[in-house]
């Protein structure tokens, strides 16, 4: 790529061996000097540890210098959308007695007319959450695409209408698909025009930009300044099959420039950090990953 210049700057793991996995040794090296720490807020996407008991995950999550987690209060998640009265605050709690926080809740929530979105919201802003994400919305390929754009502005109002008097923002991911609305961010700016960011923003993800843009990802994060909420962090690269696989940050397709850019602009956090490349690995296995990506996306920030 040449240089661009269009910015400034659940359940508890039975066994013993879960029990010492609050800081895993091992993996890729980074050198004995800790890099500097960014001045924005670093979480960790917990989806691949979530099987550890709250205060587990907690203890591990700090040990390994995160500022906060990205929750998955979600079908299939950490925290189920039908307990979360019963279990958010025990997971807020088990966060504050190390001293992180939920930074992102990733949610199912999409529609005030799913059982359970007033619940979660409700419960959330609460308990002193200020940000969660949507889950995604789908387009039918057979249908005008503009026309299912404009089919999604009343669902989304509605929405934000709720989740904004509660003091929460809806932050909604770029994600790579060809049937992903989102995939091109230009959809996003679309849908979210009409709203303040306070309310309603972008979680802008690098991977999936790269993804969906090839060369163009500088644009697509341009234009997502004006809404930026968060930033999501993984990196890929393309098989055989030309399907993109995730890898460890700093080792893929991602281009390094874009940490630049991040700093330069005047984004102020938070970042969420995924690591996905290891899916059935276990648990130790995902808590050197992030310890190591973690390490890897300091020193791109430094």
């Amino acid at each position: 790529m040449t240089k661009s210049s269009l910015f400034p700057r659940r359940t508890f793991l039975k066994g013993a061996a879960l029990s010492s996995l609050a800081l895993p040794v091992g993996g890729r090296s980074h050198g004995s000097a800790e890099p500097p720490k960014s001045p924005l807020k670093i979480c960790a996407f917990i989806k691949f540890i979530q099987d550890l008991p709250y205060k587990q995950l907690a203890d591990t999550v700090a040990e390994l210098g995160f500022d906060g987690i990205e929750a998955t209060v979600r079908d299939g998640g950490h925290v189920l959308p039908e307990r979360v009265e019963e279990d958010l605050p025990k997971l807020v709690e088990a966060l504050k007695s190390v001293g992180l926080e939920i930074t992102v809740m990733a949610s199912s929530v999409n529609s005030l007319a799913q059982p359970h979105t007033r619940t979660v919201l409700r419960t959330a802003a609460a308990l002193g959450i200020k940000r969660y994400r949507l889950a995604y919305y789908r387009y039918d390929n057979k249908k005008p695409i503009l026309d299912q754009l404009d089919s999604l502005k009343p669902i989304l109002k509605d929405l934000t209408q709720f989740h904004s008097k509660l003091g929460l923002q809806g932050v909604y991911q770029n994600h790579a698909g060809a049937r992903s609305v989102g995939a091109p961010v230009w959809d996003l700016q679309r849908l979210m025009a009409n709203h303040p960011v306070k309310d309603l923003a972008i979680a802008f993800d690098i991977r999936h930009a790269t993804v969906e843009g090839g060369l163009s990802w500088p644009l697509q994060f341009q234009l997502s300044q004006s809404h930026l909420g968060a930033v999501y962090v993984k990196d890929f690269t393309w098989d055989k099959n030309r399907k993109p696989v995730n890898v460890p940050l700093g080792t893929g397709h991602v281009d390094t420039r874009f940490f630049s850019l991040l700093k330069e602009s005047p984004f102020t956090g938070p970042i969420s950090l995924h690591v996905e490349y290891l899916p059935k690995a276990g648990v130790a296995a995902n808590i050197t990953a992030l310890k190591n990506d973690l390490a890897t996306l300091r020193k791109l920030l430094a």
